[in-house]
């Protein structure tokens, strides 16, 4: 065996015992590898030169010349010789303190106390944590409670669907209120397709404007979700409002809206299912994108998409007929539609069937035509609806208490020729948001502007 051959097996032995997560009672001290290369070393040295005199040291001397390091040699400038790669924990306190950093767990968490005993024998057994393994990371998890029903409490049912049922719920880890996602699972079929793609997609997405999924818990009868609780969404402010919003928090809930989707957008992700309904908002005026079930991850290679996406009242007359190559425009017509229903307390288009909902659209914004929308007059569809022409009216006379910014931001949301259709990033720099400042512009995806959701909780019943 080559020196080299021992260096790599002696480094591999090393890597392979500082990655051990089960607490043993021996160290692995920087000192200890330092000596075992240095042997490796002497011994090639003594191969090649012969006995070593009776002066020599175990370990090679610091050059005294600079540049005087031999190729092979391998030195640790370090002042402390015995400092240890893994942390000493004196007490169980601190322990507790370094899991919680590995799990990245809620500060507010309150750990059981079965966990707490298990945290303390294992600190008085073995006085080091070394860094834990996959597998010891999740027996964590399930021993603090992650991962099991009976850690949440049903608080009452908020909304049932086709495959789910949402509960509000309680934490025992935190004491703080949930959302529980209920999704039935059948024997046969498994998890709905809706389901895997929600988690997949929101696991990745850490926004202060898209909804934290916090846990997940599966049995044999369903797959249960559970979410950071808000208290209410979109559709039911509106309600709450008298269907009269301020016009200031229109402007803000627009701001936020586009905060969360500009985020999903720059990472290839298309929401699909924009509407009052799937935007929460808690008590403080934050507002989240929820329900991802029909979000898509956006592949190059794959431009055909299913067209029985979006609800009606808010899906892009492209998508309306029949196209199925579409990106991140899909949403911002979405968008659109919910920017006028907070502005004048009406959906825009209240369509029953396809051919309804493009009638209101083609009445209001204009029946296409090749100026407005490049190649509509070839789309067999289109064609075969009859529609009349109907001219484009002013959105002013629809949208009265939209000022000009809010209305021309309005018309770039609307536009028929998706290549036109303004993107979430570019909404976020229109003239539509000066007034909330520059500041607005700078935050980190993590936090939210709190004076604006101030502004928003106080004026949330004050009709302007």
């Amino acid at each position: 065996m080559t020196l080299m051959n021992q260096i790599f097996d002696c480094m591999k032995n090393f890597k392979r015992r500082f990655s051990l997560s089960v607490p043993r009672t021996e160290t692995i001290e920087e000192n200890e590898f330092t000596e075992q290369i240095n042997q490796l070393n002497i011994r090639h040295t003594q191969d090649r030169l012969g006995p070593p005199s009776h002066d020599a040291s175990p370990v090679s001397p610091e050059p005294t010349t600079p540049g005087a390091h031999s190729p092979s040699h391998l030195h640790y400038h370090s002042k402390a010789q015995h400092r240890r790669f893994s942390m000493e924990v004196s007490n169980s306190g601190s322990k507790i303190r370094d899991v919680s950093k590995r799990m990245s767990l809620p500060m507010d968490i309150r750990l059981p106390p079965e966990f707490l005993k298990k945290l303390q024998l294992e600190s008085e057994n073995a006085p080091l944590c070394k860094p834990p393994s996959r597998m010891s990371r999740r027996a964590s998890l399930s021993d603090i409670g992650f991962g099991k029903l009976e850690t949440y409490v049903k608080l009452g049912k908020l909304g049932e669907g086709t495959y789910a049922t949402v509960f509000k719920g309680r934490s025992k880890l935190t004491e703080n209120l949930v959302a529980l996602k209920e999704i039935r699972l059948e024997h046969e079929e498994g998890a709905p397709c809706t389901a895997i793609r929600e988690v997949s997609l929101l696991k990745n997405l850490k926004h202060a404007n898209i909804v934290t999924l916090h846990d997940i818990i599966h049995t044999d009868r369903c797959l249960t979700l559970v979410f950071e609780y808000l208290d209410s969404d979109l559709k039911q402010y509106l309600d709450n409002c008298g269907n009269l919003m301020s016009m200031h928090n229109v402007k803000i809930f627009m701001f936020q809206l586009l905060r969360g989707l500009s985020y999903c957008h720059k990472r290839k992700i298309l929401h699909r299912d924009l509407k009052p309904q799937n935007l929460l908002i808690n008590d403080k005026g934050e507002l989240k994108l929820a329900d991802f079930g029909l979000a898509r991850a956006k592949s190059v290679p794959t431009k055909t998409y299913s067209n029985e996406v979006v609800t009606l009242w808010y899906r892009p007359p492209d998508v309306l007929l029949g196209s199925t190559e579409y990106s991140t425009p899909i949403d911002m017509w979405g968008v659109g539609c919910i920017l006028y229903e907070m502005a004048t307390g009406r959906p825009m288009f209240p369509g029953a069937t396809v051919k309804e909902e493009l009638h209101l659209i083609f009445r209001l914004l204009g029946t296409p035509t090749e100026d407005t929308w490049p190649g509509i007059s070839s789309n067999e569809e289109f064609r075969s609806y009859l529609f009349p022409q109907y001219r484009p009216q002013a959105l002013i006379n629809h949208v009265p208490r939209l000022d000009t910014e809010g209305i021309d931001l309005l018309s770039a949301l609307l536009l028929y020729d998706t290549r036109s259709r303004i993107s979430s990033e570019a909404a976020l720099r229109h003239p539509y948001f000066l007034s909330l400042g520059d500041n607005i512009h700078n935050l980190a995806d993590s936090k939210t502007d709190t004076q604006t959701c101030l502004t928003i909780q106080v004026s949330a019943h004050s009709l302007i």
